[in-house]
């Protein structure tokens, strides 16, 4: 079981299966059995990928009769964006860097290649 929110994210992320149920309750909320037909597998299996969903927070469940609704809870995608977003900055120094490098050496590439003439 994951310790704290990013890993419990990270880890339902990890599956196709949940990235589609989570795909498809961004288009709004949506009863179980909705959720479970377009995939090859039994209601009980769906309902754990759910779990796992619910566990993480990136779902809720309510009742509503007979029927289960489920919604999408996008705070902890959030969370996970703005994780993300704190190393977007680290790479884009360090491919401005590489950048920087090639130009630099393209540049006496070009300026060797002229004095053998």
């Amino acid at each position: 079981m994951p310790s704290d929110r990013l890993t419990a994210t990270l880890h339902a992320l990890a599956d196709p299966t949940r990235r589609a149920i989570l795909a498809r309750l961004a288009l709004g909320e949506t009863s179980v059995g909705e959720l479970a037909e377009p995939f090859d597998m039994t209601l009980p299996a769906i309902s754990k990928h759910l779990k796992v969903l619910e566990r993480a927070g990136l779902i809720s469940r309510g009742r509503d009769a007979q029927r289960r609704p489920c919604r999408l809870e996008a705070a902890p995608l959030r969370e996970l964006s703005d994780w993300v977003t704190d190393y977007r900055g680290f790479w884009a120094q360090r491919l401005d860097r590489l950048d920087d490098y090639l130009k630099k050496a393209q540049a006496k590439r070009k300026s060797h290649g002229r004095k053998g003439k």
